[in-house]
């Protein structure tokens, strides 16, 4: 039995109780917390209505002002008019009282900066996944966790008091970059193994819950460094929570810190009101581990011990990187990605999009993660039944069908325009959920993790270039926008059809195993139970009588994805699911 087996037996032998759901609130919270920062731009940095004011000093001398109120006429000596750039405005504040818009004159050629201001969040994301997999690894889960969100309470209450709005963008890349997956991972790490399924899909919805407090609390506050400070104060109440929780006991267990991991595990059993086996038994249980774990390690670092001569071969004939060697994984990579980037350009899109689908934008929000809600929740039996090709292809079709669709509808039927418009966001959010689980399954075991990785990065991408189109082009062509998401995800929906199916099947550990299988695998049944109960074996005392209890079945086809990311330092090889999801959201 594995070393992996062996821990899981482990947490199913403590079950789950107080100290498991303490990791799982405390996700949870962090979950609810995270939408009012990700897409702040929806309320700190709106479009707002504005007026040219020329400088008094023209003395009457201005003819008129333009439409687009960038520029005046004015009338000089010898009566020559010449047109002059705005530099003051008046704007509307019948809807917010104060925005960053209206505070530092982010319209007209200084307009692109709202845009800046939601991409360059997104940027810091990027880099988030990379950070996260090397410092949980290095330093251990807790320390990371409670570091990371020591930042996030200081750089979102600290920005308020910043006059200088290249100074905001700096503290808005270093808050994206701070906001890691660690808690999710953490979190993962201590969940008895028949649960972890669950956590995944329940650890969605505090995400929605986050989407419509954070459309509420607009409503309430219309001025944005109130409204920041508000949404931000609450991340102070989670520091009572992280000093409660504990170091990751497998974490402690890998890196030798056995004293430790067992001092977490007694706690863990007080909490769950259940009894250890005796303390012999757990070192050596955990020197078996730690030991299965290193030789894991020393076997995926035979390549780097090759010797100079094998490194001057391959630098000289360098080899197609792994995603690419062959043309299944070929398919598998370029299709992934594609539907990463897709479902996270339209996710992004309809929640950025507040203010062209609605004449409230407040109310809009609300429903719009009021939505999320049966799109994470209802996917787990969907794709039970259904198997996760299908209903990952007609949620794509469906939403870019709808989207596409809105795109020609007049803005004289609003209520028209805002229910196409939730309609796609219902579909989007399933497509979001199901495509992490069935990813995870498309990449074989050798390359999971960069597969994932790459698609997440492709994910990243997409929300950083998006506001982009949402506040440059939008006002532009207002119907490109619904264009440019409908076709995007239509053609996912297309892409998607050429994958195999994978409920049922066993899952590729290797790049050739694709090649046992064809892209259309007419002879999957669709319909076979993937709950399996895995081989146990025991482990037992001196006297041989077992010290765990059996674990139950566990199915496969609850992995937990709904936030996004990359690697994050849990491998599938290390008996968890790929951490690479952003939540719809965390994107």
């Amino acid at each position: 039995m594995s070393g992996t087996s062996k821990f899981d037996d482990l947490l199913t032998h403590l079950g789950t109780g107080r100290w498991n759901m303490l990791y799982f609130l405390t996700t949870s919270y962090w979950c609810l917390l995270v939408p009012p920062q990700f897409i702040s731009g929806v309320y700190l940095a709106p479009f707002v209505n504005y007026t040219c004011v020329p400088p008094d000093s023209l003395n009457g001398s201005v003819v008129e002002v333009d439409d687009d109120s960038c520029s005046y006429v004015r009338v000089v000596e010898g009566g020559t008019e010449v047109e002059e750039a705005c530099t003051d405005w008046d704007f509307d504040t019948s809807v917010f009282t104060s925005t960053l818009t209206s505070e530092f004159s982010l319209v007209c050629e200084r307009s692109h900066l709202r845009a800046t201001y939601q991409s360059v969040f997104m940027l810091g994301t990027v880099l988030s996944p990379l950070l996260s997999g090397y410092l949980a690894d290095r330093y251990g889960r807790k320390v990371v966790v409670v570091v990371t969100q020591v930042l996030i309470i200081v750089i979102s209450i600290t920005i308020i008091f910043f006059t200088n709005f290249f100074a905001i963008l700096v503290m808005r890349f270093f808050l994206g970059a701070s906001n890691l997956l660690t808690s999710y991972i953490l979190a993962l790490e201590v969940c008895e193994p028949k649960h972890r399924g669950t956590v995944g899909i329940l650890t969605g919805l505090p995400w929605a819950l986050g989407t419509m407090m954070w459309g509420g609390a607009a409503y309430l506050i219309r001025d944005w460094r109130w409204l920041q400070l508000a949404v931000s104060l609450p991340n102070l109440l989670i520091l009572p929570a992280l000093y409660l929780i504990d170091e990751s006991p497998r974490w402690l267990i890998v890196r030798g810190l056995h004293d430790r991991a067992i001092q977490v595990l007694r706690k863990a059993a007080r909490w769950n009101r259940v009894s250890l086996p005796p303390e012999d038994d757990l070192r050596a249980l955990m020197k078996d581990i730690q030991e299965e774990s290193s030789t894991q390690k020393i076997a995926s670092s035979k390549v780097g011990t090759e010797g100079a001569k094998g490194r001057w071969r391959r630098w000289c004939r360098p080899s197609l990187p792994s995603l690419l060697k062959t043309r299944p994984i070929q398919l598998i990579t370029l299709v992934v990605c594609f539907d990463y980037f897709s479902v996270s350009l339209v996710f992004d899109g309809l929640n950025m999009s507040g203010d062209a689908y609605s004449a409230d934008p407040f109310l809009y929000l609300v429903l719009s993660g009021l939505v999320e809600v049966p799109g994470y929740s209802l996917t787990a039996p969907i794709i039970d039944r259904w198997g996760r090709k299908f209903p990952t292809a007609i949620s794509y079709f469906l939403c870019g069908a709808v989207i596409t669709v809105l795109a020609f509808i007049p803005p004289e039927y609003p209520g028209v325009v805002m229910a196409l418009a939730l309609a796609g966001k219902l579909w989007n959010s399933g497509a979001f959920q199901i495509i992490y689980v069935y990813s995870s399954e498309l990449f074989p075991t050798e390359v999971r993790l960069q597969g994932i990785g790459a698609a997440s990065v492709s994910a990243q991408l997409a929300s950083t270039f998006l506001p982009f189109i949402t506040t440059i082009l939008g006002p532009l062509v207002p119907w490109a926008p619904s264009l440019i998401f409908g076709v995007v995800s239509v053609v996912a929906g297309v892409l998607t059809m050429l994958l195999r199916e994978t409920k049922g099947v066993a899952l590729p550990d290797t790049i050739a195993d694709l090649s046992k299988t064809t892209t259309n695998d007419a002879t999957t049944d669709t319909t076979t139970d993937t709950t399996t109960t895995a081989a146990f074996t025991p482990i037992c005392d001196k006297s041989g009588e077992p010290l765990l209890k059996q674990p139950p079945a566990t199915d496969v086809t609850q992995t937990p994805t709904h936030l996004n990311g990359g690697g994050g330092g849990v491998s599938v090889e290390d008996g968890l699911p790929p951490t690479d999801s952003y939540s719809p959201a965390l994107t």
